[in-house]
């Protein structure tokens, strides 16, 4: 149908606009999408703390001790390789580098150590039938931004700290440096290659899998941090050796720290980078500067003193690795 006179608009070959139409009747009102008054909105669960990722649903005593069960196998078969090698070359596993120590003997230290975080992620899904996200962080992944800004923090405080350490043990204490250790461009390359993963090893096995499991089988936020501190700290210092009342006391309150890092961080990835460079700085100090130029790396290092301006940095990183993370 045509409006009137639109036809003969055409004919005269002009455009008379659209033919008129209908508005469309207004549509009708909607309900409000407001909540009811008798409703109760029941306030969102508290995301679970990063210590007691295990007692998520499907919770049992037995998984932690059978995730712990397979670590420990795992262990066993890497020490039985680590003194097959040994008796077939001689190289001995040390940590600490000894006088007269090469990059063989560090290779042979840090790989079963590394191995440890395939361990740990394997252990996950075996003993508690998920995935290992919840061993890792708070948010179920591994937080990769807040690592690289981790360790760049970490090299700023700590670096200098170990620096300024090592000066004074040779101006103050007139400590004689013996020089680089032998095959030293070797035992570098080992040492920036796999020192970064035996340090995260030991993070996702003390820190993680351990912590977890410790504060897991207590079910209480601030009972299970404080004990899953204590015996992961007194564990992982023991594991390095007890020999030195002093050294192992320090690694005590190193690993009581670290601890604190992931409870404050929910996460592994500040104590993973805080480990790291600590490590990688030790090592390559020593490696170039000679046993014992790191204090508090040998017996023979001078006094605690040094040990101190050492700590200040960690405990300087520690402040603002957590001011950080709160602001984020």
């Amino acid at each position: 149908m045509t409006a009137p006179g639109t036809d003969a608009a055409l004919e005269d070959g002009r455009y008379a606009g659209p033919p008129p139409m209908l508005r469309p009747d207004p549509a009708p009102d909607l309900p409000s999408a407001g909540v009811d008054d008798d409703v109760v909105v029941a306030p969102a669960a508290p995301p679970t703390p990063f210590l007691l990722a295990m007692r998520r649903p499907g919770w049992a005593w037995w998984r932690p001790v059978a995730g712990l069960a397979l670590l420990a196998f795992l262990a066993g078969i890497a020490v039985v390789l680590v003194r097959v090698v040994t008796l077939l070359t001689g190289v001995r596993p040390d940590a600490g580098l000894p006088a007269g120590a090469d990059w063989r003997s560090l290779l042979l230290t840090a790989v079963p150590w590394a191995l440890a975080v395939p361990a740990v992620l394997l252990a996950w899904p075996l003993a508690h039938g998920t995935g290992p996200g919840p061993g890792l962080s708070a948010a179920g992944r591994f937080r990769w931004p807040l690592l690289r800004r981790a360790a760049v923090l970490a090299l700023l405080s700590v670096g200098p700290a170990l620096g300024l350490a090592v000066a004074a043990a040779v101006l103050l204490a007139d400590r004689e440096l013996p020089g680089p250790v032998g095959a030293v461009g070797w035992v570098l390359l080992v040492a920036v290659l796999l020192v970064p993963l035996q340090a995260a090893g030991e993070e996702f096995l003390f820190r993680g899998y351990l912590a977890q499991s410790v504060a897991a089988w207590t079910g209480r936020p601030r009972l299970g941090a404080a004990l899953a501190a204590l015996g992961s700290a007194v564990a992982w210092a023991a594991l390095h050796g007890t020999d030195h009342l002093g050294g192992f006391l320090a690694r005590v309150a190193l690993g009581l720290l670290l601890s604190a890092l992931v409870a404050l961080t929910g996460g592994l990835e500040a104590a993973v980078a805080l480990h790291a460079v600590v490590a990688l700085l030790v090592m390559v100090l020593t490696a170039l500067l000679g046993e014992g130029a790191v204090p508090g790396t040998a017996g023979s290092a001078p006094g605690e003193v040094f040990v101190l301006v050492s700590a200040v940095g960690v405990l300087v990183f520690a402040a603002l690795a957590t001011r950080r993370r709160s602001a984020a």
